[in-house]
């Protein structure tokens, strides 16, 4: 309803009966005004969304699937707020069940877990040939373009991000989600300096305590030893990924590579890994702790799950419940000009015109596989509850933040991530740190990891 009405009655049994004598006063009639009733004065906490309501500002970054944008809002509530818009073409997703699943299970996964450091759903819809995320604007880019840029990160920087993600992680568990592709080009900053972790395709739900699921997906050079054998896996896969991004952060590249897929991963099932010696003994231990290639010995992989890692000494300095917060300023800012600043994204993206082509396909109810998709966020709703007007009610345009990028298809197996399905620049503004050895040295360019789709058990 629009609005709702507390009215205070008398209980009758606490009043005695009497004769009730009213005199009625006539007063002046007033001219009626005509209202007419629709769906958009009535239904107030009901907002009808689609493409029209967003204008294109720029590419943020391409897949398989489709593309994702930065957008503005330019109708309905929040009008003038910046978005990034992920957009997927049906008939791509539709030819591999396992993929239609995987985007289902990614919009419920965004509209289940709220969190600081997880990418907030906003919207979806669909047309008939396509489907449409409305993710928060995450404007500080991916964490992937600041290793390029600094080429290792300091111990102070690392232990910030890494405490957010294990924060991020540990929620999920919670919910019985493991993600199962952590790697830097899925952490995203905002424009505060925060992390944020998006694209949940290759995410797996119900996995609780002592379940385990056997599906081969995820980034080579991030995936732990037990996925690659198709051993069954736990939560405790994402404890590993961690841990190699750990190392990727403090040596500029992850423990295990080489020049091909098959090598790599003979080394992340038999080699061992060498650490730097200007690591601290901290910080080599949790490395060590988080690539037991036994992920029954592996920190994180008792029922405690994420409150082992945090009490790892690597952690001291964390105050969880400020970190949390975000009342800890984070290591990096970045350089915006502007709410649409797009400064922080590959160029060979932004530079491209924005088009989302024309989509006349004949929506089919009985045979969708995506019914349901459509979801307006909660906040959205009850700020068209509590701004009940028939006069659209001014808002402060807010700077947001960027978007994951899409998932690339199963069919470019050895072209993106392993999936199958079973049944600007930024102002350095880096902490002091001790016992380190030596500062950090430039690495050689980093090439963005794949992922690989493959057939799981």
């Amino acid at each position: 309803m629009a609005g709702v009405f507390t009215i205070d009655l008398e209980d009758s049994s606490d009043v005695e009966d009497e004769d009730c004598n009213f005199t009625v006063t006539e007063t002046d009639s007033v001219p009626a005004k005509e209202v007419e009733l629709r769906g958009d004065n009535v239904n107030r906490d009901r907002e009808n969304v689609g493409p029209d309501c967003f204008e294109l500002l720029s590419v943020l970054g391409k897949g398989a699937y489709g593309k994702v944008f930065q957008v503005r809002k330019v109708q309905g509530a929040q009008t003038g707020k910046i978005f990034a818009m992920k957009v997927l073409r049906k008939a791509k997703i539709i030819c591999n069940a396992k993929d239609t699943a995987h985007t289902r299970a990614e919009r419920d996964i965004l509209e289940t877990v709220r969190h600081p450091f997880i990418v907030e759903l906003w919207y979806a819809f669909q047309t008939g040939g396509k489907l449409y995320l409305i993710l928060e604007c995450l404007s500080g880019g991916e964490l992937f373009m600041q290793l390029e840029k600094e080429g290792i990160f300091l111990e102070d920087t690392a232990c910030f991000y890494l405490g957010e993600l294990t924060l991020a992680l540990g929620h999920l568990h919670s919910n019985g989600i493991i993600y199962r592709d952590l790697k830097p080009e899925n952490i995203m900053l905002n424009h505060q300096g925060h992390i944020k972790l998006t694209d949940f395709g290759l995410c797996k739900e119900s996995i609780h305590d002592e379940s385990v699921t056997h599906t081969f997906c995820g980034t080579i050079e991030y995936m732990a030893p037990e996925i690659l054998t198709h051993s069954g896996h736990n939560r405790a896969v994402d404890w590993w990924s961690l841990g190699a991004l750990m190392f990727d952060m403090m040596t500029g590249s992850p423990p295990f590579t080489a020049g091909n897929r098959k090598q790599t991963t003979e080394k992340i099932l038999k080699c061992k890994f060498n650490l730097p010696p200007y690591l601290t003994p901290d910080a080599k231990d949790m490395i060590k702790k988080l690539l037991k290639k036994n992920p029954a010995q592996r920190l994180g992989s008792s029922k405690s799950d994420c409150e082992d890692i945090k009490k790892h000494h690597f952690f001291r300095r964390i105050k969880w419940d400020d970190l949390l917060n975000k009342r800890i300023e984070p290591p990096y800012l970045p350089s915006l000009q502007s709410d649409d600043d797009v400064s922080q994204f590959d160029s060979h993206f932004t530079r491209q015109t924005p088009v989302d082509s024309p989509d006349d396909t004949k929506m089919n109810d009985t045979a969708n596989p995506f019914a349901g998709f459509t979801y307006v966020a909660p906040s959205v709703l009850e700020s068209l509850k509590e701004g009940f007007s028939f006069e659209p009610k001014p808002r402060q345009i807010c700077r947001q933040n960027s978007s994951p990028h899409t998932s690339m298809s199963s069919s470019e197996i050895f072209k993106s991530s392993v999936d199958a399905e079973e049944p600007p620049y930024v102002q350095n503004k880096t902490l002091s740190l001790q016992n380190i050895a030596t500062q950090p040295i430039k690495t050689s360019g980093r090439k963005k990891k794949q992922k690989t789709h493959q057939s799981g058990r």
